[in-house]
């Protein structure tokens, strides 16, 4: 079972910038995919980006694209996101997930392995 601890979260202004770290710990396979997901207080938990773990294949929600990236270091075992022009709508708690699986899911139910997220606050 691969283990997930999130890192790097912090209290930006908009338009700053935030490098989110997952460090993936026990058996990771290759096709395991990776995700980010968010949730700000009472409202759902939303799909964020996701990526093959050993593959080149990416994903990401429209509302952050051409501002966030995700990308891996299979050598560490560690995914990241790094978000930039952060907006205050960004503001949520992240989480970092695993999905055994060859194709990625937007879906949260569809992860199975969670880390316990780290806090991302972006003031106007």
């Amino acid at each position: 079972q691969v283990q997930l601890v999130e890192s790097g979260g912090g209290s930006v202004q908009a338009g700053g910038s935030l490098r989110l770290s997952c460090a993936a710990s026990g058996r990771t396979l290759s096709r395991h995919f990776m995700a980010w997901f968010r949730q700000a207080p009472g409202k759902e938990r939303e799909f964020v980006a996701a990526i093959s773990w050993s593959g080149i294949s990416a994903s990401l929600t429209d509302s952050v694209k051409g501002r966030f990236t995700i990308s891996r270091d299979n050598v560490e075992n560690t995914v990241y996101l790094q978000m930039n022009s952060l907006k205050p709508e960004d503001t949520a708690f992240y989480y970092c997930a695993a999905r055994a699986s060859a194709l990625f899911s937007p879906v949260p139910t569809m992860w199975t392995t969670w880390g316990q997220g780290t806090q991302v606050t972006v003031s106007s």
